[in-house]
């Protein structure tokens, strides 16, 4: 009973087939799981090896932080402020699995495996879903199928650096910076996500020739509170 109240709470549309939900997660999935190839490029470019490579992925997973990490490296950043920008990235995967946990309701003893998939992808997917069933569908197809096809294109992207020699010659070493914004555009539909992002590249972007390697990520992270404070100060004063 207490689960088809559940169930019954979560219901915001009509019920959706199976078969409809593993093809939007496999298509997910897919899409971003290509990318991988041009992060074990850009981190074989930036002096890690095979295997570093191939950890990172296969433990950190989350795309957004492990470019953050290797690109600060390859700029020639501490791999302490490398790591401290990849980490900032990485806490808003902390407030997805707040929303999922009420959402797929799992049982303890899979949630901590269930934690080394809660990223971007399987947020969108799983929160698209009309019931609790659907839900789990989503998360677990779209994590299974981005995990395996990430940590393959990585190891194929590492490979082929190496089998390459110098990727920045080739023009090689953009190619996580341009898969990083092509995922990030689509997602700026608001205002305040436009300002927020104008914002960060300024920041990061001015402050690169004054401060070391892997730092102005960190102060471009300043972005959104400072461009909230200036909404805040606007609506107060619209409201006298």
């Amino acid at each position: 009973m207490q689960e088809q109240n559940a169930l019954t709470d979560l219901h915001v549309g009509p019920e959706k087939p199976d078969a409809a939900v593993v093809r939007d997660a496999l298509g997910v999935g897919v899409a971003v799981g290509l990318s991988g190839f041009a992060f074990g490029v850009t981190s074989a470019g930036s002096g890690l090896t095979l295997l570093q490579t191939c950890v990172l992925s296969l433990l950190v997973f989350t795309g957004a932080s492990q470019f953050a990490l290797v690109g600060a490296i390859a700029a020639g950043g501490s791999p302490f402020t490398a790591a401290a920008g990849a980490f900032f990235l990485g806490v808003r995967n902390a407030f997805y699995g707040l929303r999922l946990s009420q959402v797929l309701r799992l049982t303890r003893a899979v949630r901590p495996f269930a934690a080394q998939w809660v990223i971007d992808e399987t947020t969108v997917v799983a929160l698209a879903q009309p019931t609790r069933r659907s839900a789990r569908i989503g998360f677990v197809v779209t994590g299974l199928n981005l995990y395996v096809l990430w940590n393959l294109t990585t190891l194929l992207g590492a490979l082929g650096a190496e089998a390459i020699g110098d990727t920045a010659a080739w023009g090689l070493d953009a190619a996580g910076p341009a898969v990083f914004l092509a995922l990030l555009a689509p997602m700026l539909k608001t205002g305040t996500e436009r300002a927020v992002a104008g914002l960060a590249v300024v920041l990061g972007l001015g402050l690169l020739p004054v401060l070391p390697a892997g730092v102005p990520v960190l102060v471009a992270a300043l972005a959104a509170p400072v461009v909230l404070w200036a909404q805040g100060r606007r609506a107060g004063g619209e409201a006298r």
